[in-house]
């Protein structure tokens, strides 16, 4: 071997590790999935990677395969904005049906506990502003929650039970949206910040109400600043994607059979295999709308993207901002903050 060419492990001198060829288109975007019930996160975000044949996909907080609803899903540099909607205000809808409290707090566990006993709506509504504002909540036992280095739900599935201590979390509001005294059941609605536990909800109400009560029904209505007419259902994703492949392979069948005739193919505009899937996207910027927004002029944006500061203009313009967004032409250029009056990107987007 020459050591003038070479380097000690037999690799050539100058060249840095092998970089892996991404594979997908490098779309930018948000699709607001309705989620199925029945269907994981991760399943979910998969699928729709695999719809878009996207480069890269993130979710914005996990949605338990017996939920359904919202789950902002983030395609290529949109998840670079994932922390700003898992940071924002959730709206769910859920169901707690009274006399049971079981193992998962949801219809998923074994049951723990029985009563005979069913909550009016006045009892019902007596309790509500206890769970309003700022209070502290138990983690279910099944829960993604680490207790010494493990997963709750892992030492949970093994038998143990846990010591999970309280976590503050906050309750904007908590509402009866139905009720069934004759069924049993209670329809609520809560709105709340990260980290609350909707289980725990049921089956704190439920204890104190003498009555205990578990999760039978829960839907995730709103991620903010994202909202209900925002959803987009799988099945549109699909038939999207099928539109798009049917087009193509009509083309590439009436190609063959020109070419099979002795002719040429005829000439056509160029089809976009996800045109209709990706007008279904909501762009990457949507993620940012709570933060200050500056729009730059072409010159000031090229600067921003070679990672320079630039000097923000405009009588209405923030002199200081520890998180705010700048575009060009509506589209997103970076992230970063305002210091004396100056933009200091932190991340660049280059295909938003």
């Amino acid at each position: 071997m020459n050591e003038d060419t070479r380097g000690r492990r037999g690799k050539p001198k100058g060249k840095g590790p092998r970089q892996r060829k991404r594979k997908g288109r490098p779309v930018s975007g948000w699709v607001i999935l309705d989620k199925p019930f029945g269907m994981g996160s991760t399943e979910a975000v998969s699928k729709i990677k695999y719809l878009f044949n996207a480069e890269k996909a993130g979710h914005a907080g996990t949605l338990d395969p017996l939920a359904s609803g919202m789950l902002p899903i983030a395609l290529g540099e949109a998840t670079k904005t994932v922390p700003f909607v898992m940071d924002g205000i959730k709206v769910y809808r859920f169901t707690v049906s009274w006399g049971e409290e079981r193992s998962t707090d949801d219809l998923e566990g074994e049951v723990t506990e029985t009563s005979e006993s069913r909550p009016s709506r006045e009892e019902v509504e007596a309790i509500l502003a206890d769970y309003e504002g700022v209070i502290m909540q138990v983690p279910p036992q099944f829960s993604a929650i680490k207790i010494g280095g493990e997963r709750a739900y892992d030492v949970a599935r093994g038998g143990e039970a846990l010591e999970i201590p309280a976590r503050e979390v906050e309750i904007d509001r908590l509402e009866i949206v139905e009720m069934d005294e004759a069924a049993g059941t209670t329809v609520f609605e809560v709105e709340c910040g990260k980290g609350t536990y909707v289980r725990s909800l049921a089956r704190d109400m439920g204890r104190q109400l003498g009555c205990y009560g578990h999760i039978s029904e829960l839907r995730r209505v709103e991620v903010a600043p994202f909202v209900e007419e925002d959803f987009v259902e799988l099945e549109a994703l699909e038939a999207a994607r099928k539109m798009g492949d049917d087009e193509v392979e009509a083309a590439v069948a009436s190609d063959d059979a020109a070419r099979e005739r002795g002719e040429e193919p005829a000439d056509r505009p160029r089809i976009e295999r996800f045109a209709a899937l990706d007008d279904l996207l909501i762009a990457t910027a949507a993620a940012l709308e709570d933060l200050p927004h500056v729009a730059l002029n072409d010159d000031a944006a090229t600067r921003v993207r070679l990672g320079n500061a630039v000097i923000i203009r405009g009588r209405d313009a923030p002199t200081e901002a520890e998180e705010a967004f700048v575009t060009n032409r509506g589209r997103l250029v970076a992230l970063g903050a305002i210091e004396a009056g100056q933009f200091q990107p932190k991340r660049v987007f280059t295909h938003s």
